[in-house]
């Protein structure tokens, strides 16, 4: 009995060692894809302002391209989901989203920057759904579901690597050097993620055994409404937060350090979150969250001080991420066997508030700041968590 037992300790081991290697990779992967390859831009953004007399209307458009980018690529995975499993797709992906990080600082040109940010999205979508199909299927392989969410914290911890490294690579030179410096860290990262997840396992096809219970897509109106109103209210504290702290008096040097403590707030907020909706319900939870973020928001929009702006920076970064978790999850379960669809969908309202919430928002506050754009995001996010707590659409059980 004791040499069965053994055997089994020895097979838990081998698959676990692997899955933990897997979500490493993939956290790694996180990193460069979205922590650097989307939202370096947030930091290194009033870099280029001071540098290049940016106007806030431009890094709109700027933010706005990168984001029609990243929903163009999430549709193909979604329509033609074939292209997931090409080496050649996702290794161009990975790339196209470094190199696209280093031409960055390579133009003065608005346009070529539009085409940069704009290929950078839509890399950073086929590595994204790549990485988090490949480190569910490993995880549930492995009997280890419940730490999937730690995936996202790589986003978090991306985000707060390159708050601390572009003040750094700003002494260095700059805007420009800036965008180099981020580049060869992402080249770091992913030879280091490429190396320790090691050869790709699985085929990124869904396991009859793991399908979800028959399901339809009715109950997903309202959880997309509210998903849309997060993407467009989120994205422009994600794009101007830095910058509006940064134009703040007496904030300035607070503010790349206010994207640290984003970053360093977003990493475990995934794994928290959930946690909360194990105890109380996805309803409350979600609720709770989106009145968090509405909060931290039109907190931001009255900053003056470093307490205040560490403390919206915190809210916000403590929030988002979990909401995206949240909600994804939740329209798997609704769609049940139409899950992959409902994440389609959901991807597409939540890019479409956020092709529009930048260049709103950065029309708005070149003519009267960023009061005005804060408190329209502030508000719409509040409305959506009051949208949640009205919706009967959640499953009263706690998951």
């Amino acid at each position: 009995m004791n040499t069965e037992q053994e055997k089994t300790a020895d097979l838990v081991e081998s698959v676990q060692r692997p899955a933990l290697l897997v979500l490493a990779g993939g956290i790694l992967g996180m990193m460069v894809a979205m922590g650097i390859g989307r939202f370096a831009f947030t930091p290194i953004l009033p870099l280029m302002q001071r540098d290049l007399g940016m106007s806030h209307g431009l890094a709109g458009w700027l933010a706005s391209l990168n984001y029609v980018g990243y929903l163009s690529g999430a549709l193909l995975c979604a329509i033609r989901p074939m292209v997931l499993r090409s080496s050649v797709v996702n290794v161009s992906a990975l790339i196209a989203s470094i190199g696209t990080t280093l031409l960055m600082g390579a133009t003065h040109l608005p346009l070529a920057w539009g085409l940069l940010r704009l290929v950078a999205g839509f890399a950073s979508a086929i590595l994204f759904v790549v990485i988090a199909i490949e480190v569910t299927e490993t995880m549930q392989r492995s009997s280890h579901s419940r730490w999937n969410s730690a995936l996202y914290g790589g986003i978090g911890l991306g985000i707060a690597l390159s708050g601390a490294v572009v003040p750094l690579l700003d002494r260095l030179g700059g805007w420009s050097v800036a965008w180099y410096g981020m580049g060869a860290l992402a080249i770091g990262l992913a030879i280091i993620g490429v190396t320790v997840a090691g050869k790709r396992q699985s085929s990124l096809d869904v396991k009859a055994g793991a399908a979800h219970a028959s399901g339809t897509l009715s109950g997903m109106v309202r959880l997309s409404f509210v998903y849309l109103l997060e993407g467009f209210g989120y994205i422009i504290s994600a794009t101007f937060l830095v910058t509006m702290i940064a134009h703040t008096p007496g904030l300035s040097r607070f503010a790349p350090w206010s994207w640290v403590a984003v970053g360093l707030a977003a990493a475990p907020s995934t794994i928290i979150w959930q946690q909360i909706a194990n105890r109380i319900g996805v309803r409350p939870t979600l609720t709770m969250a989106y009145l968090l973020q509405a909060c931290g928001i039109l907190l931001s929009s009255i900053a003056a001080t470093v307490f205040t702006a560490g403390l919206a920076a915190i809210i916000f970064g403590g929030t988002f991420l979990g909401i995206v978790a949240l909600v994804m999850a939740e329209g798997g379960r609704r769609a049940g066997s139409e899950g992959r669809r409902a994440a389609a969908i959901l991807t597409v309202c939540f890019g479409l508030g956020q092709v529009v919430g930048p260049p709103l928002a950065g029309l708005l506050a070149d003519k009267q700041g960023f009061t005005l754009p804060l408190i329209l995001a502030g508000s719409l996010v509040a409305l959506g968590g009051i949208l949640v707590a009205t919706d009967s659409g959640f499953s009263k059980k706690q998951i």
